[in-house]
């Protein structure tokens, strides 16, 4: 009793939580409880404002566990590093280590026109069929040239009828047919262009052909060198340096260098913004004994990105003519994502179920090559070959895995229609940085000036071909300005401005504050209390008239004087 006061009844405890409370309209309860209309009035009012403040409640807990959140967008200027660039010559370069193979797929690719259309492609071809190959004999892995691969005729391009064009006019798709292991099921993938199936068929061939590079041959070493694309490079009007670019071997387009890759040499920071202060290159294009139905196009291919990452030149990228100089500024975007319950991210790639199969940081592409190869591995039991392969796995090869080529067909048309668990495996980068350009080109060199230009540079070979407009190409890469603009997520409704909210209603229909939600919890406990107490005295009361009633007799029978009184 020294600790809880006590009510003699619920009534006397309502009307002194009524008398008390800082709770506005609730005295209106007790001070006319003679008028029971206003009475009526004011408690009716009372509940329609406890109503009206708990659907408020409950459509700010909902918005907030839907986790909205809202962009915010901030400028900063400071030095930065320049961005990797990768450059590649969009005409790949015909291996010697396969290189007679490559001469059958193109007379096949002859034959397969010539029986299509009626036209004789030999003669823009014939530069392949004269020269002479060389073959180079590798030790451990023999003449890959000489070796039991095969191109197979079970792929031969098609026309067939169009039946679902509905102008009425015939018209034919072109294509090859491919079955699975069994033969019993195949379907045909056709373009309505017989270009793009050429290409692809040939794409198809050409796959298989390579796959018999061994994997532990340094095919870069095979490939031609920067001298051979590069005629000159200068960055913030100095030379480049051996140790600025790195070669790699691309599965598309053979031969590729990228500047700057890592990102940590203090020779590529940016101080200033414009074209003196960019990356300055002058580049060879030449599409002599490349392969010409691989691709249709010429010139070089041009990424920029970020630095330490892979670069996905089939999928991005923009593609600089020869014969022409072409300036690209660049301004760079960064986005930070919240993650968490607020979107789904990965910060470097550790928490993804995908294991990447690429050396470089983690970004999305990357994610997604590697979630298709270990399926593809997975399904078609070998790997598709413009990926890296898992540990253990070998590339596809129709003399091997006849049915690769259905397989893989389908599971790629399924990527591509996101029926496969990739996208929902692989998260976009907590973290990135986008660059965004704009070009700008010119007719290079002009003819007025050719007769002065070969005086000028340094390197004799890039004097002698700047007469071949269209076996060159000068590219300049630059930052427009310095400052970057910085896109961030952040809650549109955080805890801070959830409970801000919730005040804020409690202070629109009663009037009150956190204290008044105290005294509330205090009327809870206090009914709940006087309702043990109420309780324990019934539960005493009944227990005392138990003890002081009169006791009844009880009777006890033998069994001889039950026998009697039952005689």
């Amino acid at each position: 009793e020294g600790l809880i006061e006590f009510y003699d009844s619920f009534k006397d405890m309502f009307e002194f939580f009524c008398k008390n409370t800082t709770i506005h309209g609730t005295i209106r309860l007790v001070c006319s409880d003679s008028n029971r209309m206003k009475t009526a009035f004011w408690t009716l009012l009372l509940l329609a404002s406890f109503g009206m403040l708990y659907w408020q409640f409950a459509l700010m807990f909902s918005q907030y566990w839907a986790y909205p959140v809202v962009l915010t967008m901030s400028m900063h200027s400071e030095p930065k590093m320049f961005p990797a660039i990768t450059i590649c010559n969009l005409d790949p370069y015909r291996f010697d280590l396969v290189s007679e193979h490559l001469v059958q797929l193109d007379r096949m690719a002859e034959e397969s026109i010539a029986l299509l259309y009626g036209i004789n492609t030999s003669a823009s071809l014939s530069h392949l069929h004269e020269r002479n190959i060389h073959v180079q004999d590798l030790p451990d892995t023999g003449n890959l040239s000489r070796s039991s691969f095969k191109l197979s005729q079970n792929f031969s391009l098609l026309r067939m009828p169009d039946h679902d064009n509905r102008a009425g006019k015939k018209h034919f798709k072109v294509g090859f047919r491919l079955c699975n292991a069994t033969g019993g099921n195949c379907f045909y993938k056709t373009y309505s262009s017989g270009m793009d199936a050429i290409l692809e068929w040939y794409r198809f061939h050409y796959m298989n052909i390579m796959s018999q590079l061994p994997v532990i041959i340094n095919i870069s070493d095979h490939e031609e060198q920067i001298e051979d694309m590069v005629y000159s490079c200068q960055y913030d009007g100095e030379p480049c340096r051996p140790s600025d670019y790195v070669h790699f071997h691309h599965p598309v387009f053979g031969s590729c260098y990228t500047f700057n890759s890592q990102g940590t040499d203090s020779f590529w920071t940016a101080t200033k913004p414009g074209i003196p202060y960019g990356l300055s290159l002058i580049l060879k294009a030449e599409q002599k004994d490349h392969i010409p139905l691989l691709t249709t196009v010429a010139g070089v291919k041009v990424m920029i990105h970020n630095h330490n990452q892979t670069p996905f030149l089939e999928h991005e990228g923009f593609d600089i003519r020869p014969g022409i100089a072409t300036t690209i500024g660049i301004q760079q975007d960064e986005v930070n994502r919240l993650g968490g319950n607020y979107g789904k991210c990965t910060t470097n790639g550790d928490d993804v179920n995908v294991k990447l199969l690429y050396n470089n940081s983690y970004t999305l592409q990357a994610c997604l090559h590697s979630c298709f190869q270990h399926i593809m591995v997975q399904k078609c039991g070998c790997g598709y070959y413009y990926y890296p392969l898992p540990p253990g796995a070998k590339y596809c090869d129709y003399n091997k895995q006849p049915a690769w080529g259905h397989c893989f067909y389908q599971l790629y048309s399924r990527l591509r229609n996101h029926h496969l668990n990739c996208f929902d495996q692989c998260p976009k980068p907590c973290r990135e940085s986008l660059y965004k350009v704009s070009a700008g080109t010119a007719k290079w060199p002009s003819v007025k000036s050719q007769q002065y230009l070969p005086g000028t540079p340094t390197s004799a070979k890039c004097c002698l071909l700047l007469h071949h407009r269209k076996d060159i190409a000068k590219v300049t890469i630059f930052y427009k300005q310095l400052n970057y603009q910085a896109v961030n997520e952040s809650p549109l409704l955080s805890e801070n401005l959830l409970l801000s909210s919730m005040g804020s209603q409690w202070s629109l229909w009663f009037g009150s504050s956190v204290l008044s939600v105290v005294e509330m919890f205090e009327l809870l406990i206090d009914t709940l209390v006087l309702s043990l107490l109420f309780c324990y005295q019934r539960l005493r009361a009944k227990t005392l008239k138990v003890a002081h009633s009169p006791p009844i007799p009880t009777v006890s029978l033998a069994l001889e004087n039950y026998r009697v009184v039952e005689e």
